[in-house]
């Protein structure tokens, strides 16, 4: 854990959030800056600094199934997005490595084709 890193202060239980899932390697909780009707953040339990240094096969693949099954609980049946920003020019504002499931809305296309 790193001391500074708010996601994994939140991760401890130090920083309060409204978790929707959690298991000995990751927790979900809910965005508090949702970018749709569902906006969930799924957080490796270890401090990864983004999907960049990510070298863990095993915590990948749970990262990916868990924000599957809680697309599934949150009743996203037609449809949800999955983003991982890395580093600066990729968009990420936290260097924790962390998934967005985003959902509950038509979300559009977001490449051509």
């Amino acid at each position: 854990m790193e001391p500074t890193c708010i996601f994994c202060r939140i991760v401890e239980g130090r920083v309060p959030s409204t978790r929707v899932y959690e298991d000995e390697l990751c927790v979900v909780i809910r965005d508090i800056r949702p970018q749709a009707p569902v906006h969930l953040l799924v957080l490796p339990r270890t401090h990864v600094q983004s999907l960049w240094e990510l070298d863990d096969e095993a915590l990948a693949g749970r990262l990916l199934s868990v924000a599957s099954r809680v697309a599934r609980s949150e009743g996203l049946d037609k449809g949800w997005r999955l983003i991982a920003n890395t580093r600066d020019h990729g968009g990420q504002e936290v260097a924790h490595l962390h998934l967005h499931v985003l959902g509950g809305r038509s979300l559009g296309r977001m490449l051509p084709g």
